[in-house]
């Protein structure tokens, strides 16, 4: 990913922002949204294009420190193309992706939320906890929308989910298991693989949870390419007030053979598979099977042999509903909806903090199981 050129010597003028989310109103009515991207390497790019043909948008310019990077997307997308944040600033700016690496980010939010510009960052909202706070506090305190880009949220599956299941809480998560691993790409090694990649599950797993993070955290990992860990699996447990507790089990690796994401529900009124690749999944609804889950109960029971049955055949399973949206359209869509609204977004300030809390417990776990 092309890193951004910050030019923290230079303020930053004041320009019509998002400030007093409040409001509730449209306060751009009449008039497009001007919109602007911060580093166009693998993912910015695809922000730019977004802007550039959404109705109600208009893309102003696109940031990045290669000079040859961003002549190159400015001309493909028929905007101008600027060497620092301050210069897309000056040019008037209502909302930002950011999407440099991790380590930049705070660099560069901070002058766009000063100057009150809507800002929709990447995953995650910083490489840490001490950053992560720094940028949400700032977006509280001058009034400017931030939203965190955990795409895994508008993967058509994940809607399909969301849909059937009302995010998936009504299922009461008892077990919940992870897997994400993909070869090394050589991306993204700014960070270790729980801030690059486990990250989205934990958006995921933290909004089943109903934004609750856990009560325990276990960690395991092992560096191997890069300074960071490559490879970690952790253990996640909630108590519920009242007795039971929920079990998130998450494998991460860059450095599989294959690539698989991969996630799976068990709770106490329904089974669901996700498969975020194929856009696929499935639901098996206890109360759906409830009448032969009860005889075949009665039948054990009983001592039959029931080792002729396939259970496959004996459960209803229903498929997810899954439409064919592009996930970074559909992100894209809610970060202007709720600026244009005047609401929080689906994945405001608190919920990025919260899985970068989450994200570096884990790290900080997988440290200690190192000494």
């Amino acid at each position: 990913m092309s890193q951004a050129a910050v030019s923290t010597s230079t303020t930053a003028s004041p320009t019509p922002g998002t400030a007093a989310l409040a409001a509730g109103v449209d306060r751009y009515a009449g008039r497009a949204l001007r919109c602007g991207v911060v580093g166009v390497g693998r993912m910015g790019q695809h922000h730019a294009r977004v802007y550039s043909r959404m109705q109600g948008c208009t893309l102003v310019g696109v940031v990045d420190a290669s000079e040859t990077r961003r002549a190159e997307i400015a001309g493909k997308f028929e905007t101008s193309g600027f060497a620092t944040v301050h210069d897309l600033i000056r040019a008037g700016v209502d909302a930002v992706s950011i999407a440099v690496p991790t380590t930049m980010h705070r660099d560069v939010a901070e002058p766009l939320l000063r100057a009150g510009v809507a800002c929709l960052i990447e995953k995650p909202l910083a490489q840490d906890v001490e950053n992560a706070r720094a940028i949400k506090d700032l977006a509280e305190s001058s009034g400017s929308m931030l939203m965190v880009g955990h795409i895994e949220r508008f993967n058509p599956i994940m809607r399909a989910m969301q849909a059937a299941t009302r995010n998936g809480q009504d299922v009461v998560p008892r077990f919940i298991e992870v897997h994400r691993v993909s070869p090394m790409t050589f991306r993204s090694v700014d960070v270790g693989v729980v801030m690059d990649m486990m990250i989205h599950d934990l958006d995921v797993v933290l909004m089943l949870m109903g934004g609750a993070e856990p009560d325990e955290v276990q960690a395991a990992g092992v560096a191997v390419i890069t300074d960071h860990e490559d490879v970690c699996n952790a253990r996640l447990t909630w108590r519920r007030r009242g007795g039971g507790a929920c079990v998130a089990n998450i494998t991460a690796s860059r450095l599989a053979l294959k690539t698989e994401r991969v996630t799976r529900i068990t709770g106490e009124n329904a089974y669901i598979k996700i498969d975020y690749g194929a856009k696929s999944g499935i639901m098996i609804r206890r109360i759906a099977n409830e009448p032969q889950m009860m005889e075949m109960r009665e039948q054990l029971r009983r001592g039959a042999d029931l080792t002729s049955l396939k259970w496959s055949e004996l459960v209803n399973i229903d498929p997810l509903q899954v439409d064919d949206a592009e996930p970074i359209v559909s992100e894209i869509e809610e970060f202007i909806n709720a600026l244009r609204s005047g609401r929080r977004p689906a994945i405001d300030a608190e919920a990025g903090f919260a899985n970068v809390r989450t994200a570096q417990r884990i790290v900080e776990s997988i440290k200690r199981t190192m000494q």
